[in-house]
C-alpha cells in the first residue's frame, strides 16, 4: 500500500485535485494519505473534505491522517512512497505583498513575481530552507521516496534541492500540458485539428513549443500568419486586446511559442515593462500586479465557497489532468506514462547549462522519472533561456549557501531588474527586502 504525504495540505482546492485524482486511480485507492500543514484550521478543512470524497467515490478505502506543525512532520513523512510538495512559505500576506511593494518603491513593476525576477528570487530564499528541512526528514524516515514538487519557483527549487541533496525530485507544472492547445485555441485553429502532436522543452515557465503538428502537418506557418494579423489589430490605439499578446509577439520575433502565460512572460524579459516606454504596458495588455489581484480574488472566493466545499457530505471528484496521479500510477504499476517534468540537465538540452533544472519530456515507470534527450534548442531560444536560467542557478546557490552576495548576483542578472535599476539600487532593494521579511527567512551573511 503506497503512502502519499501531502506537504501544504491546507491548500484545500489543490489537495482536492491531486488527492482526489489518487482516489480515482485503481493503483492508488488503498493509499495512506498523510496530510501535513502548519495551519490547524485549514488542515482540518482539507481532511474533512477529503474524507467525504474518500467515502463517496472510493468506498472509504484510503487511510487519511492529519499532522500539524513541525513536531509532527516526520510522522507525516515516515515510510512515505511519494511526497507532494505544495507549500507557500510566507503566504500572500505578508511575504507576497512585500515582494511587490518594496520593488515598486524603486520603480520596478511586476505581474506575477513567483518564478524569476526579484519576487521569484525572494520566494526561492524563503522556500529552499524549508524544503531542505523536508529533505533532511525524508532522508531519515523515507529515503527512497519521490518528491513531486508543485511549489514555485520550480526551476530554482529543483536546482537547489539537486545541488544540496540526493533527493529524488521532479518539478511539475501544468503549463506544458495546455501550451499547444492554448495557442491554437486562441487563434481559432484548434477545432480543425484531428491529430495534434507537440513537443515542449526548455526551463519551467520558459519552455518552447518546438513542434506543433496535425498528423505531421506543421501548424506553425498558419499560426504565425494569424498571430501577425491579430496583433496588428490589437495594437491599434483603443482596440480590444487579446489575452496573450506578449507570447504571440515573442513567437513572431523568436520563431517559437513559450509555455507560460503572457503575464508571466512580460516580467521575465526586458522588453515590455519599461519606465522609458510606459505605453507598451497598455499596448501589449500587460497586467501589472496581477498576482495580487488573483490572491485577493481567491481569498474572497474561498470565504464565500469554503463552507460548501468543506462541509458538503456529497462531495465528489473526477480525475483531472494534473500529472501527480499518473506519475504515481506508472511507478506502482510499471505501465509507462509520458509527462513534462523538471529535472536536472544531465545532457538533456545540450545548449543549456548542466547545473540548472530543465523542463523536458519524461518517461515514468517503476524506475522513476527519466528525462528524455532533446538536444539543442534553436540558438535564439537557447540564448534567451540562458538569461532566465542564470537567475535560477544564482538564486538556488544563494539559498543553499545563504550568502547575500549571491542574492545580489541573482538580482543583478535578472533581465527585467537589470534593465530598470542601477547596481546600487538593486543592492539597496535586496537589503530592504531582507529587512521587511525579517525572521521569515534564515540569516544571510
Amino acid at each position: 500500500m503506497p503512502k502519499i504525504a501531502f506537504m501544504g495540505a491546507g491548500s484545500c482546492v489543490f489537495a482536492k485535485s491531486v488527492l482526489g485524482d489518487s482516489m480515482c486511480t485503481l493503483a492508488l485507492q488503498d493509499s495512506h494519505i498523510a496530510l501535513y500543514d502548519t495551519d490547524a484550521t485549514r488542515l482540518r478543512e482539507s481532511a474533512r473534505m477529503l474524507r467525504a470524497i474518500n467515502k463517496n467515490i472510493n468506498k472509504g478505502r484510503a487511510k487519511i491522517t492529519s499532522h500539524c506543525g513541525v513536531r509532527e512532520r516526520r510522522a507525516a513523512l515516515r515510510d512515505a512512497t511519494y511526497v507532494i510538495n505544495a507549500v507557500q512559505i510566507g503566504g500572500y500576506k505578508p511575504s507576497t505583498v512585500i515582494d511587490f511593494e518594496i520593488p515598486r518603491k524603486y520603480g520596478l513593476l511586476q505581474t506575477i513575481g513567483d518564478t524569476a525576477g526579484i519576487g521569484g528570487i525572494f520566494r526561492t530564499l524563503r522556500t529552499v530552507p524549508v524544503m531542505l528541512d523536508f529533505a533532511c526528514d525524508m532522508q531519515a524516515v523515507c529515503p527512497d521516496a519521490w518528491m513531486l514538487n508543485y511549489t514555485n519557483p520550480q526551476g530554482s527549487l529543483v536546482t537547489a534541492m539537486s545541488l544540496a541533496t540526493d533527493l529524488k525530485i521532479v518539478g511539475l507544472c501544468h503549463s506544458v500540458q495546455c501550451c499547444a492547445a492554448g495557442l491554437l485555441g486562441n487563434l481559432g485553429m484548434l477545432d480543425d485539428v484531428e491529430k495534434l502532436q507537440w513537443q515542449v522543452a526548455g526551463i519551467n515557465h520558459q519552455s518552447w513549443l518546438l513542434e506543433v503538428t496535425d498528423g505531421g502537418k506543421d501548424l506553425y506557418p498558419e499560426a504565425k500568419r494569424r498571430a501577425k494579423k491579430l496583433l496588428r489589430q490589437c495594437r491599434k490605439k483603443g482596440a480590444e486586446k487579446n489575452w496573450d499578446m506578449v507570447r504571440l509577439e515573442l513567437m513572431l520575433r523568436f520563431g517559437y511559442y513559450v509555455s507560460e502565460s503572457s503575464e508571466h512572460t512580460a516580467e521575465y524579459m526586458p522588453y515590455w515593462i519599461k519606465r522609458q516606454y510606459p505605453e507598451l504596458i497598455e499596448e501589449f495588455n500587460v497586467p501589472i500586479d496581477e498576482y495580487l489581484r488573483r490572491c485577493e480574488s481567491q481569498i474572497a472566493w474561498w470565504n464565500k465557497q469554503s463552507k460548501d466545499l468543506v462541509k458538503n457530505p456529497n462531495l465528489s471528484h473526477t480525475r483531472s489532468a494534473e500529472y501527480a496521479s499518473y506519475i504515481m500510477e506508472a511507478m506502482e504499476t510499471d505501465v509507462p506514462a509520458r509527462i513534462g517534468g523538471n529535472v536536472m540537465n544531465t545532457g538533456l538540452i545540450t545548449n543549456l547549462p548542466s547545473e540548472v533544472a530543465v523542463e523536458v519530456p519524461c518517461m515514468v515507470d517503476r524506475n522513476g522519472v527519466q528525462g528524455c534527450y532533446v538536444g539543442d534548442l534553436p540558438p535564439q531560444c537557447a540564448a534567451l533561456t540562458r538569461t532566465f536560467a542564470n537567475v535560477h542557478i544564482l538564486a538556488a546557490r544563494a539559498a543553499v549557501t545563504r550568502k547575500k552576495e549571491h542574492v545580489y548576483h541573482a538580482a543583478m542578472m535578472d533581465p527585467h531588474t537589470a534593465a530598470e535599476l542601477s547596481l546600487d539600487d538593486i543592492v539597496k532593494m535586496c537589503d530592504d527586502l531582507f529587512e521587511a521579511h525579517g525572521k521569515m527567512m534564515p540569516e544571510y551573511t
